[in-house]
């Protein structure tokens, strides 16, 4: 099953920086700089910390983790954009079961 997850970081270093972020654009949409809304499964969760835990200094780096739910739930109901978002927001459409 698939959440919603919130990841966002703030890395001190430059080269760092680009690193995290070429792993995070791989995993999901960028929604402001240094905050990305992804689906992802456990596995995949594990696989994109796997690819960012080299890059940091946890010294000086910070980065959070939020799972919003499964995608089919509230996940993206709590999430309120304002102003110019980076990516177009998805279309809500009721769903009758």
């Amino acid at each position: 099953m698939r959440n919603v997850h919130l990841i966002a970081y703030d890395i001190s270093c430059k080269k760092r920086y680009r690193k995290v972020y070429q792993a995070m654009c791989g995993h999901g949409d960028s929604v402001q700089y240094s905050v990305f809304r992804c689906e992802l499964t456990d596995m995949e969760l594990q696989h994109l910390k796997d690819l960012i835990w080299p890059h940091l200094n946890l010294g000086e780096d910070r980065v959070m983790i939020v799972d919003l739910g499964p995608i089919a739930g509230r996940g993206d109901e709590c999430i309120e954009f304002w102003g110019d978002p980076r990516t177009v927001p998805t279309t809500r459409e009721a769903t009758i079961i």
